[in-house]
C-alpha cells in the first residue's frame, strides 16, 4: 500500500461538480493499493499517519501528529500511485490490486483512521475526482507500508 500525505490547511474532492468530501487543517492522503496487501498494511499505514509528527508545535518543530492537532483527514484512493513506469512511456498499473479488493481495503484504511478518532472524508472510489488542496509548508511524505 502507497500513500502521498500532503499536510494542508484545507481539502476537498469533488465528483461531478459536486463535493464528496472536504476538511480543514490536517492531511490529504492519495492511497493506492497494491495486488498482495491486507488489512494489516491498512491498519499499519493508518497508524503511521496519524502518529507521524509532521505538525509544528509552539517552537515551530514538527514534534506534533495528526491526533496531536485533532486534525482531519482526507482520504482518496488513487491506483496510479501503482503506477510502473520502467518500459515504455504508458504507465503499466498491473501491480495495483484488482478494484474489489482496493475498495474493500481502502475501506479498512477508512474505517481503521475513523475508529482512532480521526474525523476522515473520502471522495468516490473508481470515480472521476477533482481533488482542491492548500499544501501547508509545503509538507508532502511518501509512505509503502512494504518498506
Amino acid at each position: 500500500m502507497k500513500a502521498v500525505l500532503q499536510r494542508v490547511s484545507r481539502g476537498s474532492v469533488s465528483v461531478n461538480g459536486e463535493i464528496a468530501g472536504e476538511i480543514g487543517p490536517g492531511l490529504v492522503v492519495l492511497l493506492g493499493v497494491a495486488a498482495g496487501d491486507t488489512e494489516k498494511d491498512a491498519r499499519l499505514l493508518v497508524d503511521k499517519i496519524i502518529n507521524m509528527r509532521i505538525f509544528a508545535d509552539s517552537e515551530s518543530k514538527f514534534n506534533l501528529s495528526l491526533l496531536d492537532t485533532g486534525g482531519d483527514m482526507l482520504a482518496v484512493s488513487q491506483f496510479t500511485l501503482l503506477a510502473d513506469t520502467r518500459k515504455g512511456r504508458r504507465p503499466s498499473f498491473i501491480q495495483a490490486a484488482p478494484p474489489d479488493e482496493a475498495e474493500r481495503l481502502f475501506t479498512v484504511f477508512v474505517d481503521t483512521a475513523r475508529s482512532s478518532g480521526v474525523k476522515t472524508a473520502t471522495g468516490r472510489f473508481q470515480a472521476h475526482m477533482m481533488v482542491e488542496l492548500v499544501n501547508d509548508g509545503p509538507v508532502t511524505i511518501y509512505l509503502d507500508s512494504r518498506a
